[in-house]
C-alpha cells in the first residue's frame, strides 16, 4: 500500500528552547498542538540507559539527568569548537561538548554506552518530533517543509539547519529568516504597495533578536540585525 502523502509543506520555527509547526489550511495559519495539547514543545533531547525522549518528556526529567538531556542545540549548530560563543556556552551546559576535527559534538550515555551527537543530529531529533506532531494531525505522511532561522545566521549555521531537515527525513524548500517569517505572518507585505521599512522585534525562550526589514514589491531584505543572544 503507497503512503499518503501530505502534498502541501509545514512550517517549522526551530527555537532555541521551544519549537513549534505550522501548516496552511483553509486559508489560514494552524499551530498544530502536539500529544501534550501544547502549541510549542521544548527543543530538548535527553538520553537514558532504557530509550530516549524528545520534547516535553526530556525537559521533564532534565533535573533526574542533567548530563544526558541536550538543549541549546541551535547555539552549536554550523559553528566551530573554538568559537568564543561556543567556549562561554559550554561553562553553563550539564552535558558534556567535545571537540572532533574542530567540530563541536555533545556526548551522552545512551543504551548504557558512551556516544557523541553533531548538533545537526540533535536538531533533527526535534524537527522529526514536528514533523510527527504534524502527520498525527494530518493523518499523513508529510516530506516538505520550510524552517526559519535568525537573521544573524551565517551560511555555515544556515547549511547545518537544512542537513538537520534531511537527517529527519525532511525536504527542506526553504530556510527563511525568523523577521521574515513574522513580518509575512502579520501581512505587512500585502497592506500597501509603497516600499517601506519594518523593525521587528523577536524576544524568544533564549534569544532577543531585533531585525529591520525592507519590503518593496513582496521582496523582503534585511538591513541590519542586534539584540542579545542570551537575553529570553
Amino acid at each position: 500500500m503507497a503512503e499518503d502523502l501530505f502534498d502541501g509543506a509545514i512550517g517549522i520555527d526551530l527555537g532555541t528552547t521551544y519549537s513549534c509547526v505550522g501548516v496552511w489550511q483553509n486559508d489560514r495559519v494552524e499551530i498544530i498542538a502536539n500529544d501534550q495539547g501544547n502549541r510549542t514543545t521544548p527543543s530538548y533531547v535527553a538520553f537514558s540507559s532504557e530509550e530516549r525522549l524528545i520534547g516535553d518528556s526530556a525537559k521533564n526529567q532534565a533535573a533526574m539527568n542533567p548530563r544526558n538531556t541536550v538543549f541549546d542545540a541551535k547555539r552549536l549548530i554550523g559553528r566551530r569548537f573554538d568559537d568564543p560563543d561556543v567556549k562561554k556556552d559550554m561553562t553553563h551546559w550539564p552535558f558534556a561538548v567535545v571537540e572532533k576535527d574542530g567540530s563541536p559534538l555533545i556526548q551522552v550515555s545512551y543504551l548504557g554506552e558512551e556516544k557523541t551527537f553533531s548538533p545537526q543530529e540533535i536538531s533533527s531529533m526535534v524537527l522529526t518530533k514536528m514533523k510527527e506532531i504534524s502527520e498525527a494531525k494530518l493523518g499523513k505522511t508529510v516530506k516538505k517543509a520550510v524552517v526559519t532561522v535568525p537573521a544573524y545566521f551565517n551560511d555555515s549555521q544556515r547549511l547545518a539547519t537544512k542537513d538537520a531537515g534531511a537527517i529527519a527525513g525532511l525536504d527542506v524548500l526553504r530556510i527563511i529568516n525568523e523577521p521574515t517569517a513574522a513580518a509575512i505572518a502579520y501581512g505587512l507585505d500585502r497592506q500597501e504597495k509603497a516600499e517601506k521599512n519594518v523593525l521587528i522585534f523577536d524576544l524568544g525562550g533564549g534569544t532577543f533578536d531585533v531585525s529591520l526589514l525592507n519590503i518593496s514589491g513582496g521582496v523582503f531584505a534585511v538591513k541590519a540585525t542586534a539584540g542579545d543572544t542570551h537575553l529570553g
